[in-house]
């Protein structure tokens, strides 16, 4: 399945990759404007990818058609998961990663990130990528097929740092889902840089400051 992608650099022959998956209903125009709030000069140019997930009926919405990374069907996340939704927008990305790659951006030069839908797709991807990446940053969501993750991630991705972010006050991906995540990747071996602001379902400004200083460690 081919991705619309938007692209954009912050200079010419860019050092380093940014996967930004965006939420369910929305698209890859989502994160351009937080894209454009962060300051990665000290890393050197920047290409920025905002692919645009497929249109899909979502179960939870009662079957409306949107763009969506995987079926929602159900309010219980971990209960019942469209896995092979899931597998089919992760073989997406790997596609998106290597040709990526095939433009001379190495696999430790790229960072995977996503919001909701998009952060469990970017820590499926993430994790299971058969290189080591840079790192993966999942902003208020959770870990997907969280009991297969131990024996299908890749030996290339352990150690590999990982921002997570949630709001405190989150209705529609709740904390306890959030926390739980976090504590099965700490529980793995990854380094978890956690943070959480005093927020519903969104992105704060605090949270692209501190996004902004983990992306610019993990690609020094």
């Amino acid at each position: 399945m081919s991705l619309e992608v938007l692209e954009a650099q912050t200079g010419n022959n860019p050092v380093a990759t940014i996967v930004i998956m965006h939420g369910l209903g929305a698209d890859g125009r989502d994160f351009v404007p937080i894209a454009e709030q962060l300051d990665l000069s000290s890393v050197g140019p920047v290409r920025f990818l905002f692919p645009s997930a497929p249109v899909m009926p979502v179960t939870i919405n009662g079957g409306y058609v949107m763009p969506a990374w995987y079926d929602i069907l159900g309010a219980d996340l971990a209960k019942r998961e469209d896995e092979a939704g899931l597998r089919q927008s992760q073989a997406s990305i790997e596609a998106l990663l290597a040709h990526e790659k095939s433009r001379g951006i190495p696999a430790n030069r790229i960072v995977v990130a996503g919001f909701s839908q998009g952060c469990a797709l970017a820590l499926m991807t993430g994790l299971r990528h058969g290189e080591r990446l840079a790192g993966i940053a999942g902003l208020s969501g959770y870990l997907p097929l969280a009991d297969k993750t131990a024996a299908e991630r890749s030996a290339a991705s352990q150690g590999l740092p990982i921002f997570l972010a949630h709001g405190s006050h989150d209705g529609v991906v709740p904390l306890p889902r959030a926390t739980a995540s976090r504590d099965a990747l700490t529980a793995l071996g990854y380094p978890v840089e956690w943070h959480e602001y005093r927020m519903e379902h969104s992105v704060c400004p605090e949270e692209v400051v501190d996004l902004e200083r983990w992306l610019r460690r993990v690609l020094a």
